[in-house]
């Protein structure tokens, strides 16, 4: 069973650490290679996909099979960004920088 990233426990009342278990069990996997963000104020959408188009240079549009839509608070989206942002540098410092277009 692999340990998903995370911070360390939370406190409690009273000051002591407490652990989070992490239940596997109905969890699903799902590959995706698009991603796209929608957000109102009360929450912030992910929506994740494959892109299905062979060649994107071609003329015509891009079909990409949505899988996913995962509906976060702006909260647990912040805490997401700095999450992603931390694994990302780390990455990049292995690995090289990664460019991206917006």
């Amino acid at each position: 069973m692999g340990t998903p990233v995370s911070d360390a426990g939370h406190e409690a009342k009273g000051g002591e650490a407490r652990q989070i278990a992490w239940r596997e069990d109905a969890m699903a996997t799902h590959f995706a290679n698009v991603v796209n963000v929608q957000g109102t104020r009360e929450q912030v959408d992910l929506f994740f996909g494959t892109n299905r188009t062979w060649n994107v240079s071609m003329p015509g549009d891009v079909v990409v099979d949505l899988s996913n839509r995962i509906i976060l608070t702006p909260l647990a989206a912040k805490r997401l960004h700095a999450v992603l942002g931390g694994v990302l540098s780390e990455y990049e410092s292995r690995h090289g920088r990664l460019d991206v277009e917006a």
